[in-house]
C-alpha cells in the first residue's frame, strides 16, 4: 500500500492553517492541523493591497508551519492563496515570501491563487468524505474571511459558486460600530441578499438535503449553540445544530461588544472582532434554506478546503 506524507496550506483573508497527513488509497490520516489568525487580508476591501503587518504575520505564521513540514519530513506541499490574493495589486510580494520559505520545504513549492470555483471543488471534496451517502445531496457552505462558497453535490460537484462576501469582508465594509447599529446591520443584511441572490441563480439550492457547514464561522457558531465553555473539535465534527439554537446565537453575537464576545469561552481572539458578519450571512443562510429546501439543521464540519487540499496533492 503507498503512502505519500503531504504538507497542506490554506492561506485564507482571515487565518492559514496547516494539515500534515499520510495519504494512501484516497484517504487521510492526519499527523499535524494547526491553524493561526493572521488577518491577511486586512484593508485589501478597501485599499486594494495587503498591508506590510498583515504580511508579515503571514511570513511568520508560514516560516513555523515551513518547520514543522520539515520536522515531520513531508515529501510534497501544496499551499493555495484564496479570496484576499485574488484582490490585490501588490501580490507578486506575497508570492516571493511564500516560495522563498516554502522553498526550504521542497525544492520548487510555490503558493498559487485559485479561482473561486477551485475553491468550492476542494472545500466540497474536503467536506463530504464521511458523510452518509443517504444524506445527499449536500449544500456546502464554506464562510471565509473574504468570500464564502455555496456547492451543490452528491458523490462530485453539480453546482458551485463563490460570492465575494465573507467575516472580514462584510465587518470592514459595514459593521463599524461596537456593537454595530440597527442601521449598519441592516446595510449588511442588503449586501449579504444581493451577493446571495447571484449564488442563487447559480446553485439550485432547493435540491439540497443537508446543509453542511465549513470554517471557523461555523464552528463557532456551532460550539456556541452546543453551549460549550471551551472549544472542542472533537465534539464539534459532524455535530448537528438547529436552527432555532443556531439563529439564537447569532443575534446574541450581533447584540454583544467586543469585550463580551471575548469572554465566550469557545471564542478565538481572532474571531472576536469579526464573527458578527459571519453570524449575519449565516442567518441570511438559514432563511433561504428553510424557505427553498425546507432544512431546519446546520451539520458542521472540520473537514474542508484544507482536507481537499491534501487530497489534491498525492
Amino acid at each position: 500500500m503507498d503512502m505519500t506524507r503531504v504538507g497542506a496550506v490554506d492561506c485564507g483573508t482571515n487565518s492559514i492553517r496547516l494539515l500534515i497527513a499520510d495519504v494512501s488509497d484516497g484517504a487521510l490520516t492526519d499527523v499535524v492541523r494547526e491553524m493561526r489568525i493572521v488577518r491577511l487580508g486586512q484593508g485589501v476591501d478597501a485599499t486594494g493591497e495587503f498591508a506590510p503587518d498583515a504580511l508579515a504575520r503571514t511570513k511568520a505564521a508560514l516560516a513555523g508551519y515551513a518547520e514543522t513540514m520539515r520536522m515531520h519530513e513531508v515529501g510534497a506541499v501544496r499551499m493555495v492563496a484564496t479570496s484576499a490574493a485574488r484582490d490585490v495589486a501588490n501580490r507578486d510580494e506575497f508570492f516571493a515570501m511564500t516560495a522563498q520559505v516554502l522553498g526550504e520545504v521542497v525544492e520548487g513549492a510555490v503558493a498559487e491563487v485559485i479561482t473561486g470555483d477551485e475553491e468550492a471543488e476542494l472545500s466540497f471534496r474536503g467536506a463530504v468524505g464521511e458523510l452518509d451517502a443517504a444524506a445527499a445531496p449536500f449544500l456546502v457552505v464554506d464562510l471565509g474571511g473574504g468570500s464564502t462558497e455555496l456547492v451543490l453535490g452528491a458523490q462530485d460537484v453539480t453546482a458551485g459558486f463563490s460570492t465575494d462576501i465573507g467575516c472580514v469582508r462584510l465587518t470592514e465594509r459595514c459593521l463599524h460600530s461596537d456593537p454595530p447599529t440597527g442601521e449598519q446591520i441592516e446595510r449588511a443584511r442588503a449586501v449579504v441578499r444581493e451577493a446571495l441572490d447571484e449564488a442563487l441563480r447559480v446553485v439550485p439550492v432547493e435540491q439540497a438535503h443537508t446543509w453542511v457547514g465549513v470554517a471557523g464561522t461555523m464552528t463557532t457558531l456551532a460550539a456556541l449553540a452546543h453551549k460549550m465553555t471551551t472549544y472542542d473539535s472533537e465534539a464539534i465534527h459532524l455535530s448537528r445544530v438547529r436552527f432555532d439554537d443556531l439563529l439564537e446565537v447569532c443575534d446574541q453575537l450581533l447584540s454583544m461588544t467586543r469585550q463580551q464576545r471575548a469572554a465566550l469561552g469557545p471564542m478565538h481572539e481572532g474571531r472576536v472582532d469579526v464573527i458578527g458578519g459571519g453570524a449575519l450571512i449565516v442567518q441570511e443562510l438559514a432563511a433561504v434554506l428553510g424557505e427553498r429546501a425546507g432544512i431546519d439543521e446546520l451539520v458542521v464540519s472540520e473537514h474542508d478546503i484544507l482536507d481537499g487540499i491534501a487530497l489534491s496533492i498525492a
